[in-house]
């Protein structure tokens, strides 16, 4: 069924000749029915091209920040990246942290319509891009970050993280190693995903598997411990572990220590990220690099960039993926097999 202002004014509670005042900005309309109008017109996704225009008005000068977790330490600087780009063009970031739920996710969108955000930057917990739909039909430019989203996304800023999977699996057949071990989490994470095929597709080039894959269903440091010393107890021809991140990586350390074994003597271990805390914990992570602040730095400018294009009117680029290179940065977690 088409969507007609008869429908909005029917949500709204008022009169059609009240929402033809508000889309036209013409005659009077009080705050408070202006944004019940508002309110019923992005609920029944009801946006033309000279409606969308006129509810805009003014750029905020706002943008939405859509993350799965602040708690992640890659979330964490990936945000601080994006806030000090958009400060320094006279942009306020408004960050949304979903806890990885779609319902958070949902709500979220429609905070930012309310906020009348210019632009929106968003790394989706899921693949599922249907309730971002809202945002592209009122018009909103979306950078997707860390991860595509097909389909709705003007362009995405990403890592090449099935490179960083590569690396990390040549790296440990370089020395030897062939019993070689994957844990990680979360399993659903598009990143994840992509890591792991390029783990997989550098250890077949070999004619070899992974020893055993644990996932565990949220990013968090203990339950990645837990998954290691389960591993460790369970799996005892493994010579090296594969972290899919560096969390995941230091867990496992510390699990193989409190086992009474050494790192890289008796186990070798590899991460994903290169944190701060890589350089620091004992021993020094071996660790693919991905250079955080950069896709952060990317992902804002290109959204000005989206933003400009829309105010102007200029005609939209063809949207695009950049994929930042990543490289392994070898320190003292990591050596030949055990004899």
């Amino acid at each position: 069924m088409t969507t007609s202002i008869r429908h909005i004014a029917k949500l709204a509670g008022t009169s059609v000749s009240s929402v033809s005042r508000v889309l036209n900005n013409s005659g009077y309309a009080s705050p408070e029915l202006r944004d019940r109008v508002e309110a019923a017109i992005r609920t029944l996704n009801y946006t033309p091209s000279k409606g969308a225009r006129m509810l805009r008005g003014a750029p905020s000068r706002m943008i939405g920040l859509m993350l799965p977790s602040i708690d992640v330490p890659f979330f964490g600087i990936l945000a601080h990246a994006i806030e000090q780009e958009l400060f320094q063009h006279g942009y306020q970031t408004l960050i949304c942290s979903t806890a990885e739920n779609m319902d958070h996710e949902v709500r979220y969108i429609s905070m930012l319509l309310a906020q009348r955000v210019d632009g929106v930057i968003v790394a989706s917990a899921f693949g599922s891009i249907e309730h971002f739909g809202v945002l592209r039909n009122a018009g909103i430019p979306i950078i997707a970050i860390d991860r595509e989203l097909s389909g709705i996304a003007d362009d995405a800023v990403m890592a090449d993280h099935e490179e960083g999977g590569r690396l990390m699996a040549r790296h440990l057949i370089d020395l030897g190693h062939r019993a070689i071990a994957i844990v990680g989490a979360p399993a659903h994470s598009q990143p994840i995903q992509l890591r792991l095929q390029g783990i997989t597709a550098e250890m077949a080039k070999d004619g070899i598997a992974p020893a055993t894959v644990a996932m565990a269903e949220e990013h968090s440091f203990a339950e990645t411990y837990r998954l290691a010393r389960e591993l460790l107890a369970s799996r005892p021809e493994v010579t090296a572990i594969i972290g899919t991140t560096d969390v995941s990586a230091i867990a496992a350390i510390h699990a193989i220590q409190d086992r009474g074994f050494s790192v890289p003597g008796d186990y070798s271990v590899v991460g994903f990220d290169d944190l701060p805390e890589a350089a620091y914990v004992f021993p020094r992570l071996t660790t693919v690099a991905q250079p955080i602040r950069d896709v952060g730095q990317q992902a804002a400018r290109l959204l000005e960039a989206l933003i400009e294009e829309h105010q102007t009117g200029d005609e939209p680029r063809q949207g695009a993926i950049v994929k930042v290179p990543v490289a392994l940065i070898e320190r003292d977690s990591t050596g030949p097999v055990r004899s």
